[in-house]
């Protein structure tokens, strides 16, 4: 079994003021301008498809979403049809209808929007928009507020209930419960994201891993791998261990490149949910450093990957044996899809993605004076 590198020391204290000062005048001057991306791309060998219904049901999603969100600014808008949230899933579910692959667009579009909308909200904030769309999953047939929720149901939790109406309509009963769980942890670690963010906290870096497996929004999407192929694993599939690495060994690589390809972004608008500040952070790692280190991760969770698909055991029923290979697949689908998309979309890279894409450079933008949205 193939290991992750051993975890950085902790940087130093300085001894004396004068000693931070030199330390902190070093660090400007020696700024970079500019990083080199690991690469994932010629590590990652998995077979790379596209589903056949891809390009004409990302148009219609992006449109679902755009005529479901009056409030947008024309600038959110324009990031929405730039996104590619289509052409995400049309790589990560290649084998599935176009009914299916529709439904499952709907929501990567909509997970985007979630984690844009959620961004700069605070506590109180992040937990009615929690309770407005698990409202949705709860009561499907008609909006039920409770007292905390306003009476005219806002966008989201109609958007919401929009999808889940649709999604019902074939998803097994323990794809739809796993679904409403993984959803209700997004939320929860959204939910800390936000306290982090107020206090100014930023988490050591197990925290940050445990904690980023649930803002990742990867459980949801990998519960719809089941529905779009139309299959129901019993829990004694899913809580096996080896399907359990299998899952958070493609959750974990998703994550963490997502950090690498998501950095520059990020850094200008000074958020710092994010692996690599986290080790600049507490491992005073320089931003080189911290990012390969942080690719070192990605390719040995390939490999882990890799060893264990290799493990997955027979659950003495051919019918459960091939739902759970499908299942597999569909896991390693998402690793090397995400991989390719995240250079399609204009979302990390703008329109500079092919171009990072072949020579892995990417030039630092500057410092945002206060937060935009994406």
């Amino acid at each position: 079994m193939v290991k992750l590198p051993p975890s950085p020391p902790p940087s130093s204290p300085c001894s004396d003021a004068g000693s931070d000062i030199i330390h902190d005048l070093k660090r400007v001057r020696l700024a970079p301008k500019s990083f080199i991306l690991p690469d994932l791309v010629s590590h990652c060998d998995f077979p790379l498809t596209y589903n056949q219904h891809g390009d004409e049901q990302a148009a219609l999603s992006d449109r679902w979403l755009d005529k479901g969100c009056p409030e947008l600014s024309a600038k959110a808008r324009m990031a929405l049809y730039g996104l590619k949230a289509g052409e995400l899933t049309a790589f990560c579910y290649p084998a599935c209808d176009a009914e299916h692959l529709r439904v499952v667009d709907d929501f990567m579009n909509y997970l985007f929007h979630l984690d844009n909308i959620s961004d700069g909200m605070m506590e109180n904030d992040t937990m009615v928009l929690s309770d407005t769309v698990m409202n949705a999953l709860w009561y499907p047939d008609a909006y039920t507020p409770t007292k905390e929720q306003p009476i005219e149901e806002i966008s989201a939790g109609k958007l919401a209930r929009d999808f889940w109406q649709r999604c019902i309509k074939h998803a097994g009963p323990d794809v739809q419960a796993r679904f409403k769980e993984s959803l209700h942890m997004f939320f929860e670690a959204v939910h800390v994201q936000a306290s982090d963010r107020a206090k100014g906290v930023v988490e050591d870096l197990e925290s940050y891993i445990e904690l980023r497996r649930d803002t990742s929004g990867c459980k949801p999407v990998f519960d719809l791998v089941e529905y779009s192929l139309d299959i129901n694993l019993p829990d004694a599939v899913v809580n096996h261990p080896v399907v359990k690495a299998l899952n958070q060994g493609s959750n974990d690589l998703v994550t963490w490149s997502n950090d690498i390809f998501s950095y520059n972004v990020e850094q200008s608008r000074g958020d710092t949910h994010n692996m690599i500040c986290i080790l600049q952070e507490h491992y005073g790692m320089e931003l080189q450093e911290a990012v390969d280190y942080v690719g070192e991760m990605c390719r040995i969770t390939i490999e882990n990957f890799k060893e264990n698909s290799k493990r997955l055991p027979s659950f003495g029923c051919p019918k459960v044996d091939a739902d759970a290979a499908a299942y597999v697949k569909g896991l390693q689908d998402w690793i090397v899809g995400s991989l390719h998309w995240s250079f399609m979309s204009k979302r990390y890279f703008g329109d500079d993605g092919a171009e990072v894409k072949k020579h892995r450079v990417v030039k630092l933008l500057p410092k945002r004076v206060e937060h935009e949205d994406a």
